[in-house]
């Protein structure tokens, strides 16, 4: 089986929970029967998605000579579906960052949300999911509370990231792991991650059990 961890947070583990649930995660993994392949948003190549791609389709497209900026966005989209396409699970280690994920995640998404690639339409204009034969897990942090029926309409990572790699690409997601509340009640903290900790490592064990049965 093979497994893409996809990093987003560049803070150190001693001081983000997200990449601390990182961190754990491959603790568990390591040594196992598995592939795992790391990507890393922050240390990627990963320039911003916006006009200049689209100039570089055109391109591409009428046989124009590409820009240096236009040529690493071709090849930073194509290495992240490439990586996406290669792995039967994608895990995705982030944290709630002003309400939603990193931009360098958005980056990543806005990469591999391509039609024809993890979706399609129909003849009757019908939305097609095209990554239904793979899984998905999600290990995230947020400070606050953000589960409760009055804050959770605010929360726009975990909900983003559940609306687009399980609503419009399809994916199974096997298992989530959310660690909140750490920053709104200091004097719990440490019970907290602690306890969050554990559901990360399970969720190790779970996709290694996955594996086997595999």
């Amino acid at each position: 089986m093979n497994v893409l961890v996809v990093k987003a947070n560049n803070r150190p583990a001693s001081e983000a929970v997200s990449s601390k649930m990182y961190e754990t995660f491959m603790a568990e993994l390591e040594g196992k029967d598995v592939n795992v392949t790391t990507y890393d948003v922050f240390e990627e190549d990963t320039p911003y998605f916006g006009q200049d791609i689209f100039n570089a389709f055109g391109k591409v497209q009428n046989g124009g000579e590409l820009t240096e900026l236009e040529s690493r966005l071709l090849a930073a989209k194509q290495k992240a579906m490439d990586a996406i396409t290669a792995a039967d699970v994608i895990v995705f280690a982030f944290p709630l960052w002003n309400l939603t994920i990193p931009a360098k995640l958005q980056t990543f998404v806005d990469y591999v949300y391509a039609a024809g690639f993890a979706f399609n339409y129909d003849a009757e204009g019908h939305m097609v999911q095209l990554m239904t034969d793979k899984k998905a897990i999600f290990l995230s942090a947020r400070g606050g509370v953000y589960s409760s029926p009055e804050a959770a309409p605010m929360e726009m990572a975990v909900n983003y990231m559940r609306n687009v790699f399980g609503g419009v690409f399809g994916m199974q997601i096997i298992d989530e792991v959310i660690i909140e509340g750490h920053a709104a009640a200091p004097d719990q903290a440490q019970e907290i991650i602690a306890a969050g900790m554990e559901k990360v490592k399970a969720a190790a064990q779970n996709l290694l059990e996955l594996t086997v049965k595999a």
